[in-house]
């Protein structure tokens, strides 16, 4: 019966398309995977674990900074684009895409700005070495282009995963051939630092010229001149949306390159190549709850969230997501160790010990997937940003106070009890969304409809 019961779920043409989408993100992250951990292999095995670890504090410098200044464009562009392109109101979908791109321009700039001022201050701590200090200044100049996410909405609500999934290669493959090159010339720490800052700027630029070109061969013009007032003006609420999702995806995104920073100022820059090794294995194994999550995104904001559709979806795709998880969780508890010492060398084996304990959070993670978007799909975006801001300022008392009291296994308990605080603060709100879901409006109608 069970069977018969899944079954039914694929003749839902939405669900399919879920799933489609999500399988081109797969094939593009598998792809990515495969070379992020040549390029990491490369890397770890041509430095020792301190230059190591301090590339990887370089790296999550400026993604943590542009993590905390980034506005979510890609989501406004889909909560606003993609009901104006189910209407035909190719104006309104210029203004959302206008104002994203000049949020993406002003929130580069501040990050730069930002990051460049406070390095010099922060490095010490951070355990970035003085001789360092002017090639951390120098990657931070990627930040403007860590923060754009415009062209990532313009390319989902055209539902053209597939490009995407294509994007996702470029990074990984350039990084991986340029830390080959650097480890077989011996070009050493400033060899490696420049092929991963030249892969990054590579991989942004590749988005923006695959959106323009969408937009070119759709006919679309005028849709990437940058505003912020003007369109603003004739989104409703849209600087409420904006600002929401910006602190609430900033507190908790930044978390990932913060945790390393900060588990480099407390245990060194050996904890923290450490403890990137464990997160990298943690993070590839929880990437399809991810890709379900940005292709279910773009296809319930089209859904009347009165039904019980969307929220069917829902818990069909966490079903499919947690049980991918059970299995990915089986595979790295049998094949972590030997991959590790395969790719990393014996000396970064130690990072299985983190690996296995926070493996326990990955099917949390793949099935609470859709919380976020259900919120964001109920007007609910203040509920998440509580939610994620809550589990975040939890997640970042337990890995001080675990780090001190267990070393760097207490960074992986840590990280377990971050990932449940997370889910259970996401899922009360989305159960209360559900049971007031008569009073949501439809996006996707026209207002003399709705």
């Amino acid at each position: 019966m069970a069977r018969l019961a899944i079954g039914h779920w694929f003749r839902d043409g939405v669900f399919r398309s879920i799933l489609r989408n999500a399988s081109f993100l797969f094939s593009g992250k598998i792809g990515g995977a495969l070379f992020g951990l040549v390029a990491l292999a490369c890397a770890g095995r041509g430095l020792t674990p301190a230059l190591f670890g301090t590339l990887v504090l370089i790296h999550s410098y400026a993604n943590g900074v542009g993590a905390l200044v980034k506005f979510q464009t890609w989501q406004l562009i889909v909560r606003y684009g993609a009901p104006a392109l189910e209407r035909g109101d190719i104006e309104e979908l210029r203004d959302v895409t206008g104002f994203a791109f000049g949020l993406d321009l002003a929130s580069g700039l501040v990050g730069l700005v930002g990051g460049l001022v406070l390095l010099p201050f922060l490095a010490p701590w951070l355990g970035i070495a003085p001789e360092d200090l002017s090639l951390a200044l120098f990657y931070c100049t990627l930040i403007p282009t860590m923060t754009a996410a415009t062209p990532s909405g313009i390319l989902r609500v055209f539902d053209r995963f597939d490009q995407i999934a294509g994007q996702q290669l470029v990074t990984p493959v350039l990084r991986a051939l340029g830390g080959a090159i650097s480890y077989f010339g011996h070009f050493g720490f400033a060899g490696f630092a420049l092929t991963w800052y030249v892969a990054d700027l590579a991989g942004d630029l590749s988005l923006w010229v695959m959106s323009f070109a969408e937009l070119r061969r759709r006919g679309i013009a005028g849709a990437l001149r940058p505003g912020l007032f003007e369109p603003a003006r004739r989104l409703s609420k849209a600087w409420d949306f904006v600002w929401t999702t910006n602190i609430a995806h900033s507190v908790w995104a930044a978390w990932g390159p913060l945790s390393n920073l900060i588990v480099g100022g407390l245990l060194g820059p050996t904890g923290a190549g450490l403890f990137k090794v464990a997160t990298t294995f943690f993070d590839s194994a929880s990437k399809p709850a991810d890709l379900l999550a940005r292709s279910f995104y773009p296809e319930i904001m089209r859904l009347d969230p009165t039904s019980r559709h969307p929220w069917q979806l829902a818990l069909r795709s966490a079903f499919i997501s947690g049980a991918v998880g059970l299995g990915l969780l089986l595979l790295v508890m049998v094949g972590g160790a030997p991959v590790i010492g395969l790719v990393f060398g014996a000396r970064y084996v130690a990072a299985f010990d983190l690996l296995q304990i926070m493996t326990g959070s990955l099917i949390v993670t793949m099935a609470s997937f859709p919380l976020e978007s259900l919120l964001y799909m109920a007007h609910r975006q203040r509920a998440a940003l509580v939610a994620q801001t809550a589990a975040a300022l939890g997640y970042g008392v337990l890995l001080v106070a675990m780090i001190h009291g267990f070393g760097l296994i207490g960074a992986g308990l840590a990280y377990v009890g971050g990932v449940g605080l997370k889910a259970l603060f996401m899922l009360v709100p989305t159960i209360g969304a559900y049971r007031r879901r008569a009073g949501i409006p439809f996006a996707a109608m026209k207002e003399s409809e709705a």
